[in-house]
């Protein structure tokens, strides 16, 4: 079987090897002629709207996928016209929205911030009387890693964040004071099948992900079963395939949503070695039209993101249960140049290697 992959980043690299282990043979899409995923599998460098080299892309796929959600969505609905596209078009559509995705959560009674669609400086002011101040200005569409965000305190920040933002269509986000980030990975087969990962705790920094703690620590089972319940109706409401993570604000032991990403997702990396089945596999085996792998996982697992420059590897794979993936990306501020998980009986052991392992990071 030939799985077409629209992207190939480091998701994609990691989406290869999985690919390998089942025995499918991935094609990626790309106009990086260096793109990661490119190192280990088939890759036709073309721009995203090149229709000529998304015929020759698609030509012999059994079914097609992408890693990450700001491609350009009418270059998803021209490969999925000869091609079968999962997750389907609607979700990616959905989740490059703000509004729509908003709007579909509030629809599935899944818990969100207030919030405000804005066009222009004068929708802004008017926001903050269903809002409230301090408030987050975010893009509609194209934001992540904290681009395309600017915080509003009070009136005298309007200005300053809508030129910040280029004047962009946005929404106006009651900015919510959560004791912590979480996520939940979720998969969903071609016959409805679901599948959970723990929730997982993210620790963010100018807007970037720097380590994920698995499963969150001191997060009580109907915590879960709150987060499952959510992503089973928003699974079956999109006719999902594939692997699907959630982002939550955790306020007073319930969750509100933050967003969706219909893709394998950084905060689900810790899999590759502390879960039976990586999130990688699981989204193969989904769109493959496979059996889903177990989810589970024994001890706990730490993921540290290796951001902007090269760590000293030899000191980092001297450490004992520390597992160093790199991406083979050129060095650059704020680009993810690799992960590193780290496994141990308890959270305690992950906690320590965490540190050490940041620690070596930042000599």
């Amino acid at each position: 079987m030939i799985v077409g992959v629209m992207g190939a980043g480091q998701l994609g690299l990691m989406l290869a090897h999985a690919g390998t282990r089942l025995g499918l043979k991935c094609r990626f899409l790309s106009p990086d002629v260096e793109a990661p995923a490119g190192r280990i599998a088939e890759l036709v460098v073309a721009d995203y709207e090149n229709d000529a080299a998304l015929a020759h892309f698609a030509e012999g796929l059994d079914v097609a996928t992408y890693e990450f959600e700001s491609i350009p969505l009418r270059s998803v609905r021209t490969v999925s016209e000869t091609v079968i596209m999962r997750p389907p078009v609607g979700a990616l559509e959905t989740a490059q929205d703000r509004v729509a995705e908003k709007e579909c959560f509030a629809k599935l009674g899944i818990p969100i911030p207030a919030f405000v669609p804005v066009g222009s400086m004068r929708d802004v002011r008017s926001a903050r009387e269903h809002v409230g101040f301090p408030a987050m200005l975010k893009t509609r569409s194209l934001g992540y890693d904290g681009k395309g965000q600017s915080v509003i305190r009070n009136d005298d920040d309007i200005a300053r964040a809508w030129v910040a933002l280029n004047g962009a269509p946005a929404i106006v986000e009651s900015l919510v004071r959560f004791a912590r980030e979480l996520s939940l990975i979720s998969v969903r087969s071609i016959d409805g099948e679901t599948a959970f990962y723990p929730l997982v705790e993210n620790h963010h920094s100018d807007g970037i992900l720097r380590f994920s703690l698995a499963p969150a620590p001191g997060s009580p089972g109907a915590l879960q079963t709150q987060a499952e319940g959510f992503a089973h109706r928003l699974l079956d409401e999109l006719q999902y395939v594939g692997v699907m993570a959630i982002e939550f604000f955790e306020m007073d032991g319930s969750l509100l949503a933050n967003e969706m990403a219909p893709r394998v997702h950084n905060s689900g990396h810790w899999s590759i070695e502390g879960a039976d089945t990586s999130q990688f596999e699981n989204h193969l085996r989904a769109v493959a039209g496979m059996k889903l792998g177990s989810t589970e996982m024994s001890g706990a697992v730490g993921m540290v993101n290796v951001i902007g420059r090269e760590p000293d590897l030899g000191r980092l794979r001297e450490m004992a249960d520390v597992h160093v993936h790199m991406y083979g990306k050129t060095p650059a501020p704020r680009r993810k140049l690799g992960h590193i998980t780290v496994t141990a009986d308890d959270m305690d052991g992950v906690r320590s290697r965490v540190a050490q392992v940041r620690l070596a990071l930042s000599a």
